[in-house]
């Protein structure tokens, strides 16, 4: 990660830098391909940048486990995680509305990123490199494109898509409307479907890069967003048929401070450092202040409402803390919760890091695993027909390395049962990843009403589902860029 963010750093000050000695403006859309890129150190540079924002950072990653990330906040207004104050307390509440930066800044700091990865396309295909260079460098920067335009997508509907002509004259003003619904899903799965073509299967895949099956699996994430249920089954046995994967053993190993590294089912996971390269903020934000050997700030914690819905013996419960003893030498517990633990656990989920030398941790961000790709052919399967042997043994196969009993066919055999039954095991599997049970929520209509049953939150409902545009976006837009409903 270290090589991948000195490239970007050499990447912006080629293509960002505004001004002469003379204070003379220049336009940098207009870099010669015959300059850069032209070798194949350029091409690293280029591709790397574009791995830049979907990193953990604090100031300008989009995947921080701090409060300024995509899992913190999504999970927040899930029964998973229950914020008391700041933005978590309004995601927690669903209190959000497009005066609050906080649900606003996604859009904002990153929509342009797609921009960047756009011209970065443009310059790779005019470049003098070899077609072979150029496919590769495409591929990896077409499935950051994708995944960060679905990251978006999922946030807040239907975004602005600069077309390359417009940003080849960055000097004219061209305020744009956000895209047709079916206009943007089209645009992010070409990306992806294009992306799958040209890159490594997940077995020649460098560790932290993009692969073949990652790209797959971002377009499970979107076709289940549509419910394109024979689609999303097509994705995964794709993915099954690379042979790459396998559950692990022991589902807390995954999070261990090599785990993500060693493990056979992790898809895609982000390296992060003590340096803050990539950063890995996690036990910072959860670990309570009185937390021994090394404690956190106690920003956030879980609900007894999520806890209690884990059968007894699930190992994956095992990883939310209903129970320690302080620095203060006071055993902390749910019948003496202290401020810490009375609305839940402790959401942990990575290995604790003891002997970390500052605030973060090397614990890897992971981000997609395999478990992913099995319940989602379970669930496309149950709702593309019926629930069926098939369906139930993929939902068994993820149980039994929880520790867990098969469930009966017999007793989910409806759809309805059936979708129960997966976004239960989808919490459980998933909890404090990539924030994606949010997206499952909304697909099976249960947002509102699990918000209203774990908080009683009043400001819940409907249109909660996607998160508020700022005004200065709208604002900006010039009457073509339309705020989401019910927050005008």
């Amino acid at each position: 990660m270290i090589k991948y963010i000195s490239a970007a750093i050499l990447f912006f000050a080629v293509g960002l830098s505004s001004c002469t000695k003379d204070l003379k403006p220049l336009d940098y859309s207009e870099i010669n391909p015959n300059i850069f890129p032209k070798t194949a150190s350029d091409l690293e540079a280029m591709v790397n940048a574009c791995y830049h924002p979907l990193r953990g950072s604090w100031g300008d990653g989009i995947f921080t486990t701090s409060e300024r990330g995509v899992m913190y906040i999504s999970d927040a207004t899930t029964e998973i995680l229950f914020g008391k104050y700041g933005d978590q307390g309004l995601a927690s509440l669903h209190n959000y509305n497009p005066n609050n930066g906080g649900f606003t800044r996604y859009y904002d700091d990153f929509y342009n990123k797609i921009s960047r990865m756009t011209m970065t396309i443009e310059l790779i295909s005019q470049s003098s490199v070899s077609e072979d260079l150029k496919r590769k460098a495409i591929a990896e920067v077409r499935c950051a494109r994708g995944l960060l335009a679905y990251t978006l997508f999922d946030l807040y509907g239907p975004l602005v898509i600069a077309p390359v002509e417009v940003l080849k004259n960055p000097l004219i003003e061209e305020p744009l409307a956000r895209m047709e619904y079916n206009e943007m899903v089209a645009f992010i799965e070409a990306d992806l479907e294009a992306a799958a073509a040209d890159l490594p299967t997940p077995q020649n895949a460098e560790y932290g890069r993009f692969s073949k099956a990652l790209a797959k699996m971002i377009n499970i994430r979107l076709q289940l967003h549509e419910k394109n249920w024979n689609r999303v089954r097509e994705l995964a046995d794709e993915v099954i048929a690379y042979g790459a994967f396998s559950l692990d053993a022991d589902y807390s190993a995954i999070w261990d401070l090599e785990g993500a590294k060693s493990s056979k089912e992790v898809i895609w996971a982000i390296p992060c450092d003590y340096i803050g390269t990539s950063e890995n903020q996690w036990q910072l934000m959860v670990l309570p202040t009185n937390y021994g050997p090394k404690s956190g700030w106690g920003t956030i914690s879980s609900t007894w409402w999520f806890y209690d819905r884990f059968e007894e013996n699930d190992q994956r419960k095992k990883m939310l803390i209903a129970e320690y003893t302080g620095t203060d030498g006071i055993t902390y517990n749910r019948a003496n919760p202290g401020n810490i633990l009375d609305r839940g656990p402790i959401p942990l989920k990575i290995n604790e890091d003891a002997a970390r030398t500052t605030s973060l941790t090397t614990v890897d961000i992971v981000m997609y695993r395999y478990p992913d790709v099995l319940l989602s052919k379970a669930e496309a399967i149950a709702n593309a027909g019926a629930p069926n042997a098939e369906a139930m043994e993929l939902v068994n196969v993820v149980r039994r390395r929880a520790g867990l009993e098969d469930k009966d066919l017999a007793d989910y055999s409806s759809k309805e049962a059936f979708n129960d039954l997966i976004l239960l095991e989808r919490s459980h599997e998933f909890w404090c990843e990539n924030g994606q049970y949010r997206a499952d929520l909304i697909r099976h209509g249960k947002f509102v009403s699990r918000c209203q049953e774990v908080t009683q939150s009043t400001y819940t409902n409907p249109n909660k589902v996607v998160f508020p545009f700022s005004l200065r976006a709208v604002s900006e837009g010039k009457g073509k860029f339309i705020q989401n409903p019910g927050y005008q």
